[in-house]
């Protein structure tokens, strides 16, 4: 019999970027991605897989898939232009209409309210999240769109992979544009995320109890490359700095005391406000969800002295000789997916809630048959046996969701890197027909899933 609970959670998980399209449409705003251009490898934001006009379709595909839940964001300048001042109705209509499809189709929704496509007027005028305004800002569109669908949505997370704004990535994501990417400019972006987090998980436990609401990283199990104690130092300090910091946030409300003890050895300490740690201190997560997709490798012996600890994981990068790897050297590895659920249980006692997990592959359609994806499948396969290993022994796993579903463009905006269980008809640049059509491993999925779980062959 399977570990798994009989309403466990199956289903997916999207980006509004990397979905919907139509940049130009139903009154949005610009976003940082929406202007960003094509490039050799990589398409434009400008269609993705036009989910604003297919979403029913796509639904249906869920449907039959036995999908009963769905992760998607909301596109902030979507639904406010300029990410202040006036709202867009039309905008907000769109995600009524999508989250009564989604009702009517048995299928349960999870808001996301950030996933890096800052509005464009955002980044220009205040260079983003370092900036409080934004805050403030972000947090009026979040209080907004919690009035709207909180009625109906009862799953929410504020950021997507949260952790990011502890390291290099920050930048990329928070709508930074100008600047001399300094270590307090890091660590002002970090802060200023968990603050946006704070005050929003403290507005839906003060006014909407029945709400729950958590918080989301993007954990990458990672060794030390030897057994050498500077490999496992480096290891152990970049987990804290990257990922068990935000973690003790999330359900302590506190900073890590050794990332306290770090900012006031390096002149940060002026980030940390007496009032704005009063509110963060208030926070706690009602479940943690997470990303997980490959595992890490570090050597100490590649890290400069003087590195700060956030960069560890980036300079540190070793290859993992005992794990295979696609073809983004993304190194595969579901006993670390066990070790991730495992540790993240036994820290937080909160349902744990994996929320992506999958492999991009290069993948090519001919035209008639599905493709023959059992790399797919393998991967899949193992990964939701650690997830029921886990299970039994301990952890509260509530659900698994895929990324993903379909065929979208990857976060760099590759649409040859596929990890759909549907492949969408379309490469980088040329959008085709834009028809789904399932691969094997569509069908093997919905066979787990009817099963619950039980078998996964």
């Amino acid at each position: 019999m399977t570990v798994l609970k009989s309403d466990f959670f199956w289903g997916n998980s999207t980006s509004s970027m990397q979905t919907e399209g139509a940049i130009n449409e139903g009154g949005k705003g610009q976003s940082v991605y929406d202007v960003r251009p094509a490039t050799k490898n990589a398409s434009d934001w400008k269609v993705a897989i036009d989910e604003y006009h297919r979403y029913p379709e796509d639904i249906s595909l869920m449907k039959d898939l036995g999908m009963n839940f769905y992760r998607f964001q909301i596109s902030w300048s979507r639904v406010q232009p300029k990410g202040e001042g006036e709202f867009n109705p039309e905008g907000i209509k769109f995600y009524h209409d999508l989250i009564d499809e989604l009702l009517a189709n048995n299928i349960q929704p999870m808001i996301c309210l950030y996933h890096f496509d800052m509005p464009l007027y955002q980044a220009q005028q205040y260079n983003g999240f370092i900036s409080k305004k934004v805050i403030n800002h972000f947090v009026t569109y979040g209080k907004k769109m919690i009035e709207e669908f909180g009625n109906q949505v009862k799953y929410w997370i504020t950021f997507n992979e949260q952790n990011l704004y502890s390291t290099r990535e920050a930048f990329n994501c928070s709508g930074y544009l100008t600047g001399e990417q300094s270590v307090h400019d890091l660590y002002q972006i970090q802060h200023n995320i968990v603050l946006a987090h704070a005050r929003i998980t403290n507005y839906i436990h003060q006014n909407y109890p029945n709400l729950l609401i958590g918080g989301m990283e993007a954990f990458q199990e990672m060794y030390p490359a030897t057994s050498n104690p500077q490999d496992v130092a480096a290891v152990r300090k970049c987990k804290e700095f990257n990922d068990y910091n935000l973690l003790r946030i999330f359900t302590e409300g506190q900073y890590s005391d050794e990332v306290v003890a770090f900012m006031k050895q390096n002149y940060l300490a002026d980030i940390l406000q007496v009032d704005e740690l009063a509110e963060i201190a208030q926070t706690r997560s009602d479940f943690i969800s997470f990303s997980y997709y490959a595992t890490s490798c570090i050597d100490s012996s590649k890290i400069p002295v003087g590195t700060i600890p956030n960069d560890y994981s980036y300079l540190g990068q070793a290859h993992n000789h005992y794990l295979v790897t696609n073809e983004w050297n993304w190194q595969i590895d579901s006993q670390g997916f066990y070790g991730v659920l495992m540790d993240l249980y036994n820290r937080t006692h909160l349902p744990i809630f994996p929320i992506e997990n999958g492999i991009g592959v290069r993948e090519n359609w001919d035209g008639q048959h599905p493709i023959n994806d059992t790399y797919r499948i393998q991967y899949h396969r193992h990964h939701l046996q650690a997830l029921k290993n886990a299970v039994a022994d301990g952890a509260n796993v509530i659900g698994y969701l895929g990324w993903g579903l379909i065929d979208i463009p990857s976060s760099q905006g590759n649409m040859d890197k596929r990890y759909g269980v549907v492949y969408v008809n379309r490469s980088n640049h040329d959008l085709k027909d834009l028809k789904r059509i399932p691969k094997q491993s569509y069908y093997w999925l919905q066979r787990v899933i009817k099963s619950n779980g039980e078998s996964l062959y």
